[in-house]
This record gives C-alpha cells, structure tokens and sequence, in this order.
C-alpha cells in the first residue's frame, strides 16, 4: 500500500513531529493520460512551512489529514500517456509519498545534462532556477557587481555564488560555522560571513568596506539589515525568502530602511514559477558552465521515506550543506 505524509496538526513556531502522520493512500487503477510514479528522490525545501499555515499566499495552504506535496523525481512504472512511457524518468510536485498518480502533461521529463537524477531537485532544479532568474533577472546582476548572498551553504545561496563567479561578480557569502564557510569559499566566494560568530552587520561592513551592488536574501533578520546598511547607490535587492521569521512570526527590523532612499535602492520579491516558461535559457547556461567545470553543488540525504520530518526540520537547524534530501 502506498504511503505518504500528511499534515496532522498546523505548528505553532518550530514544526514538531507530532504535526506529521504518515498515512496510507489509495493505489487507485490509472485514468486515461495519467501515469504512476515510483518516488525515488523527495525534496523538501523552507516554503513548505508557509503552506503549513492557514493562510492566503502563493500557494494554497496544505490541508489537515491529506497527503503534502512537493517536488519529487521518480520512474513511470504504469503509463496510459503515449508520450511518457514506462521506464520515463520525470520530475513532479507531488512528493512527500512514495508513488504518485500524476496526469502525463503535468511532468517535466528529466533533460540529458548528465547529471544525477537527484541534481533536478537542486542546482538543476528549482533551487539552482531560483538563484539563475533571481541574480541575473531580479537584481539585474551583471559583471564587477559585488554581490552578498545570505544562507550561502544552501541549495539556492551555493548556487546564486558559482553563477556570480561564473559572470565575474565578487561575492560575499554568509554561512552558519567555519565547514559551511570553508565550503562556501571553496565555490569561489570572495569572502565569507560566519554569522554565528558575531554581528552580522559588523561583519559584512568588514567584508566589503566598498559596499555592495546586489543582496540575494534567502534569510531576512539581521542579513537584510546588514545589506541595507552596505548598500551602495542604485543596489538592487532580490528577496527570495525570508527563513529567519517563517517559524517565529517576529517582524523585521528594518532599521536601516531609510537608505532606500538616499542610495535609490531597487528591492524586489520574487516566485520562481514566474519563470518556468524561460526554463530552457536555465538549462542552456547552467549545461555550459557545467562543461566547462564552473559548478559545484552537494546535497544532504536522509533515507527512507519515514525521514521526510527530520529533513524538513533540518533545514531550520542547520542540518543541511547544499540541497536536503530524502532518497527513498
């Protein structure tokens, strides 16, 4: 019998695992167009906590007492679409199970990278589109920018730093511990902020005492002060989330919010789905700069599909180095 996690009770602050039940699902006979699929990589990523809550967003809310959802890499074991036949490794939104019955027009085959299967889930996924669109699209980055990147150890952070590079942009990364920065630096990073050794602002003013051109927030809190605080005239800011208050609810500071003022900052939030239709422009430069050994990436992998709540946990613990994983 199929199972899949579902969505017990809405937290309050930090997810527990009393909120999550593993549930078994129906493995219902296929509709015509419709394909099964056999999970074999399940992402959970820091969005996921929003949908937890009751409320209206981007995305709707997940529902008490059914199966979650997100992205997921599998193998077409049963098909009634003619164009994904059995065998057809696809990419999918409904993970947090281990088999999926999915229409066949709503899977994206896997393209011929050569790649691990597992890297769509990451750099060559949703995490990696989300730092190519957000630093080259949003901030409008562009060579000799000097570019702060906060959760730099991340999936989308270690990413937005390689294609940075990759254009000839210095980049200043923050990461939690002397590993994460050591690695961080490793991708080519100019510098790095260890923000749980001391203030951050204090810090990234030491790290670019010329300031900054471009912020990639993924955390808000004291990193989008601190960018504030660095920025130079006509700095452009792409907010891609905002980790640090997705649990506690605690508004930001802004303490330095007048400085978009004077130094006319540009700050934009942005959705990855908003660029899915450029998605072939992704693969095209991220294939290159792989060819020519520009990218690296890691991920974290939990086994089996009864640790889908410890790595999604871990994303807010610092459990990850690159993109979190569970392989199932």
């Amino acid at each position: 019998m199929p199972r899949a996690w579902s969505l017990k009770s809405r937290p309050h602050g930090m997810p527990r695992g009393s909120d999550f039940a593993l549930v078994e699902i129906d493995s219902a006979p296929l509709g015509e167009g419709e394909v099964r699929i056999a999970n074999r990589w399940l992402s959970v990523d820091p969005y996921m906590r929003g949908r937890m809550n009751d409320v209206k967003s981007y995305v709707p809310p997940f529902a008490l007492g059914e199966p979650m959802q997100g992205g997921a890499i599998g193998e077409v074991v049963e098909s009634r679409a003619a164009s994904v036949p059995v065998g057809t490794k696809v990419q999918h939104m409904l993970g947090w199970r281990d088999e999926a019955v999915v229409p066949g027009d709503q899977v994206q085959k896997l393209p011929d990278l050569g790649v691990p299967d597992e890297a769509f889930l990451g750099q060559f996924g949703m995490p990696g589109m989300t730092a190519y669109f957000g630093l080259l699209e949003v901030a409008d980055a562009k060579a000799e920018d000097i570019v702060f990147v906060s959760a730099a150890a991340g999936a989308v952070g270690s990413t937005v730093v390689q294609i940075a590079k990759a254009k000839g942009m210095t980049v200043i990364g923050s990461a939690g511990g002397a590993d994460k920065c050591a690695w961080v630096k490793s991708l080519g990073a100019d510098a790095v902020v260890d923000y749980k050794a001391g203030d951050v602002v204090r810090a990234l003013a030491e790290a670019a005492p010329k300031g900054i051109d471009v912020y990639f927030d993924n955390v808000g809190g004291d990193h989008l002060d601190a960018a504030l605080l660095a920025a130079r005239m006509d700095a452009r800011f792409a907010i891609c989330g905002m980790i640090d208050i997705y649990n506690d609810g605690k508004p930001q500071s802004l303490k330095y919010l007048a400085k978009v003022i004077g130094a006319r900052i540009a700050i934009k939030g942005f959705i990855v789905s908003d660029y899915m239709a450029r998605a072939a422009e992704f693969y095209r430069d991220m294939g290159g700069w792989l060819a020519e050994g520009k990218l690296q990436r890691e991920e974290t992998v939990h086994d089996g599909l009864d640790a889908m709540p410890d790595a999604f946990l871990g994303l807010f613990t610092g459990g990850n180095t690159g993109k979190m994983l569970v392989r199932v």
